[in-house]
């Protein structure tokens, strides 16, 4: 464990296999780190985010416009620059080890130690059993990928040395609202009843899209690529 932001001479005189860099939100230690590890390293892979494309308003493939990168000077509010901070890292990361760099671009991360509670919000909600407000429409699809799942992934396109750019965004099977509250309901065991709720009765109400009530982007957000 250490700040890489600053001091990187404990990565002298090493030599790795590969290196997952899981936490670069700021493109000046990413590419510091990659120049450091520039003759130690084998296999780079730089975790990203979906939130380089300037246009998630639908469905995006890696070849979808990214974002401008921020000004080198700009290194925050990370929350208010998140899209554009990411795509300046990837460049830094192609830019140090060309040869060597797998960009991979998650969507939504779930799973064990997910203090988020984007997705566990709703396990436990169901779980409890009752009456269980959800946003319409049900039909409303929600894409997340187990963090293990892309763990195992991203090792075994290390162990490849796989380059390039992909999004790791779950199963290519539509999952919806409606389906993925089922699928709490049969897990848990639960009875719970799904009470759908109109958008504008919800914004009417005060509740806050995406995190107040985890997954639930209202259309007019423009953030259906999630």
């Amino acid at each position: 464990m250490g700040d890489r932001d600053g001091d990187l001479q404990a990565l002298r005189g090493g030599s790795w296999d590969a290196v997952i860099d899981t936490c670069g939100y700021v493109p000046r230690p990413v590419r510091d780190s990659a120049r450091a590890l520039a003759d130690a390293v084998d296999h780079h892979t730089f975790i990203s985010s979906v939130s380089v494309y300037a246009d998630l308003s639908g469905p995006v493939d890696e070849d979808t416009p990214v974002h401008e990168p921020t000004p080198a000077h700009v290194e925050g509010p990370v929350s208010e620059h998140y899209g554009p901070l990411k795509v300046g890292c990837e460049r830094a990361a192609l830019e140090e080890l060309p040869a060597r760099t797998l960009i991979l671009r998650p969507g939504l991360i779930v799973g064990p130690h997910d203090h988020t509670d984007r997705f566990t919000y709703w396990v436990r909600r169901v779980a409890a059993g009752g009456e269980v407000l959800a946003p319409q429409p049900s039909s409303a699809p929600v894409q997340v990928i187990d963090v293990r799942d892309l763990a195992t992934w991203t090792l075994d396109l290390a162990e490849r040395k796989s380059t390039g750019t992909l999004n790791a965004v779950g199963p290519p099977r539509t999952h919806t609202f409606a389906s993925m509250l089922a699928a709490c309901r049969e897990e848990t065991g639960s009875e719970a009843r799904i009470t759908w709720a109109d958008p504008g009765f919800l914004l009417d109400q005060g509740v806050g899209p995406w995190e107040e009530l985890p997954l639930w982007l209202p259309a007019d957000l423009g953030m259906g690529g999630m």
